[in-house]
């Protein structure tokens, strides 16, 4: 059956600037780290990318190695794209990354100009596309001369593989020394995709959020809900088809400690008194000021997508809430 988008599909969603540049992002982005693989069915991917868009989520973030196996949520999207959403490709902003283990051998990992450049080539022809919107290295590389890494991202916007470039897991004084090489190059960097959540505050021990807002540059936060912690989903045992159960890679069961379950339960009461779940408010919570542009979700089931989308007009949290998600974090319940 022929996909026509949802007419009032830009009504409600959010759109905030990227940094100091010409970009807008949804509020919202939709992430295909998890359930869009090898593993998972196709008709529920769809479904999931048809709802995001109808709901305004014109941003889709992958890299060379999602899956299980890598590089098949690439092509999946590519077929996605091909079947549904070809006609739109001028209303989406589709990313991709490299910097993790690809293929085998001395080239296939890191930061190296081979590395970025073939990569790239082979995510264009898994998704069927003749460039990406944004373009990252997805982790520092502690050999590679960051003018290397940079000056490869230069030579993918300007041959037109890539609109714009950002990097990935950076911390803030290597961020500040990308986007010197960066601005020097005259490149289009605009964003750092970062780990992010209540519970995970790196980026603002490490200098990278406010950094990055000094420089203009945009902060896209993933792992929002720290894997499913920051959600209802454990608060009575570990269910069958959790991330836990099904797929252990990333979050593991000694992570439900007595003192985090006490945690997630407090957060889980506040959200409450805010009239949302704890998915929503720790959602809520990423987009709390202007630092971050946008924050990545994950789903199994476009369900979730309507439920977090609803966020959008909920962003706003009292001092007294912020002091006391900021106690409950830290663990002083």
């Amino acid at each position: 059956m022929l996909y026509l988008a949802d007419e009032k599909r830009y009504a409600s969603m959010k759109y905030n600037r990227c940094g100091r540049s010409g970009l807008k992002l949804p509020a919202i982005s939709l992430g295909l780290w998890h359930n869009f693989g090898t593993m998972d069915k196709y008709e529920n991917m769809r479904e999931m990318i048809r709802t995001a868009f109808d709901l305004g989520i014109t941003h889709f973030d992958l890299a060379n190695n999602y899956g299980p196996i890598p590089g098949s949520a690439e092509e999946n999207f590519g077929k996605m794209l091909a079947d549904d959403l070809k006609p739109y490709r001028d209303e989406l902003i589709i990313s991709s990354k490299a910097g993790y283990t690809m293929w085998p051998g001395p080239y296939g990992d890191w930061g190296s100009k081979k590395y970025l450049i073939s990569s790239l080539d082979q995510s264009l022809k898994r998704m069927g596309l003749d460039y990406v919107d944004i373009f990252y290295h997805h982790r520092m590389d502690p050999d590679t001369p960051l003018e290397e890494t940079m000056g490869a991202l230069d030579s993918i916007v300007k041959s037109g593989k890539a609109l714009y470039v950002g990097i990935s897991n950076y911390d803030g004084p290597t961020m500040v020394r990308a986007a010197e090489i960066l601005e020097d190059l005259k490149c289009p960097f605009v964003i750092n995709q970062n780990r992010y959540s209540i519970f995970d505050r790196t980026i603002e021990q490490n200098g990278l959020k406010k950094t990055a807002n000094q420089m203009g540059k945009g902060i896209i936060a993933f792992s929002p809900l720290a894997q499913g912690l920051l959600t209802d989903k454990y608060l009575h045992g570990i269910p069958s088809d959790s991330r836990i159960a099904v797929d252990g890679r990333f979050l593991h069961a000694d992570a439900l400690t007595k003192e985090k379950l006490a945690q997630i339960e407090a957060l889980n009461k506040m959200a409450g008194e805010r009239g949302q779940s704890l998915a929503q408010m720790a959602l809520s919570w990423i987009l709390k000021d202007e630092d971050v542009t946008s924050v990545l979700i994950g789903a199994s089931r476009p369900e979730q997508i309507i439920q977090n989308v609803e966020i959008v007009q909920n962003t706003k949290f009292t001092r007294e809430e912020l002091k006391k998600i900021d106690q409950i974090s830290r663990g002083n319940l």
